[in-house]
């Protein structure tokens, strides 16, 4: 067992820090105040070629492992750039993995080099008002049309980068509940141009993170050719899950990065703050709190890892996904509420960036998935104990 990263991803972690170099922490601030999307910061990550790093090298990607895309995830949030830089990116890392496994040859390469190029943006629109996490109960209809086209019409919700997106992946159900054998059945998987003359985006005010949008989309009479149907019709639920684990797997390593920005800006702060003649971080009772929240961060990180190991060699992961995401999530939220405790009223002040990271170490903890449901699904598939929802 080894927890050391080898030769090449250092390599990749390194050449990620030096891009991250070019956006420091004021253009997180910035992006945030203005909600403005990192425009320059995607396209410095796609001029790099890391867009593509778990997609196929036959398509222009790096065709790496979700471990190295993890170790990426982690090492782009833990710049400060937190889930401002890592929702602006990961979408091109988990959400299209239905299309590179199911989606045909001539899918792939019409769909894939211009994502990991960066001349496109996709969004992921699964969610709905009415379902939640509650996929199955989704009521966004796909008709057949005489032309053996599609025209979709329902809403969704939640859905990142939908402001700025060419595409989106998404599921809708093309044959009604009552007439289908299992709730999982049904449910069929598009990839499709965000046609916003049939499409409204209305963008979500939320508390976190205004540089990626966030959004309801009300859809009326999208025609979708055949051509962006991915895989078999009715079969898209079981298309969906194959990149449930990745993200959870990735929403983790950006909590994990989210601690440790707000942990290197707290102890900074700990060790040049001087109260009653001696720095704060001297008295244990600021202490102690950022080490507890050092060795939490630390201990998550050896389940995400975990998680992303197993996943990479074709194992079930999981119990080790989910717990990977509510372990990492807990803990980046204790990191980053130390962390502004430590400033005490600095804390609170935009300057020091800690109060932008706690409001985006919440996102982590509410998606893509509730801690509860989390605890639920442990409680079941770990221990064996009896379903309760």
């Amino acid at each position: 067992m080894n927890f050391s990263l080898n030769d090449d991803q250092r390599t990749l972690q390194a050449a990620i820090e030096r891009l991250c170099e070019d956006f420091p922490l004021d253009y997180w601030r910035s992006q945030d105040e203005r909600a403005e999307f990192p425009h320059a910061f995607h396209a410095a990550v796609a001029r790099s070629g890391w867009l593509g790093i778990a997609m196929p090298e036959a398509q222009g990607g790096a065709g790496l492992g979700i471990t190295e895309a993890a170790l990426m995830m982690r090492t782009i949030s833990a710049s400060g750039a937190a889930m401002s830089g890592a929702s602006a990116i990961h979408m091109n890392i988990f959400g299209l993995n239905p299309v590179v496994v199911f989606g045909s040859e001539a899918q792939r390469q019409r769909f894939l080099p211009p994502l990991i190029a960066g001349t496109e943006k996709a969004c992921f629109a699964v969610t709905e008002p009415d379902a939640g996490l509650d996929t199955t109960r989704l009521s966004t209809r796909a008709q057949r049309q005489p032309d053996g086209g599609y025209r979709l019409s329902g809403r969704k919700i939640w859905i990142s980068t939908a402001q700025v997106a060419d595409r989106m992946l998404i599921l809708a159900r093309t044959m009604p509940l009552d007439q289908v054998r299992k709730p999982t059945e049904g449910l069929t998987l598009f990839y499709t141009a965000l046609d916003r003359t049939a499409v409204e985006v209305r963008e979500i005010h939320k508390l976190g993170r205004a540089a990626v949008d966030s959004n309801m989309l009300f859809i009326d009479g999208l025609t979708v050719p055949e051509a962006d149907r991915i895989g078999e019709e009715g079969r898209g639920f079981e298309y969906i899950l194959h990149g449930l684990n990745p993200e959870r797997i990735l929403i983790a390593a950006e909590a994990i990065g989210i601690g440790r920005a707000a942990l290197r800006i707290a102890a900074d702060y700990a060790k040049e703050r001087v109260v009653f003649g001696r720095p704060i971080g001297q008295n244990q009772g600021v202490a102690h709190p950022l080490a507890r929240a050092w060795m939490n961060l630390e201990a998550a990180e050896l389940m995400v890892f975990k998680a992303a190991t197993l996943y990479d060699a074709g194992q079930p992961c999981g119990q080790e996904a989910n717990a990977a995401k509510y372990l990492a999530a807990e803990a980046a939220h204790d990191a980053c509420q130390n962390a502004v405790l430590t400033l005490g009223g600095m804390g609170y002040a935009r300057e020091y960036h800690v109060e932008r990271l706690l409001r985006e170490s919440y996102i982590p903890r509410i998606a893509p998935v509730s801690p509860q449901m989390v605890l639920n699904f442990i409680a079941e598939k770990a221990l064996g104990l009896p379903k309760s929802y």
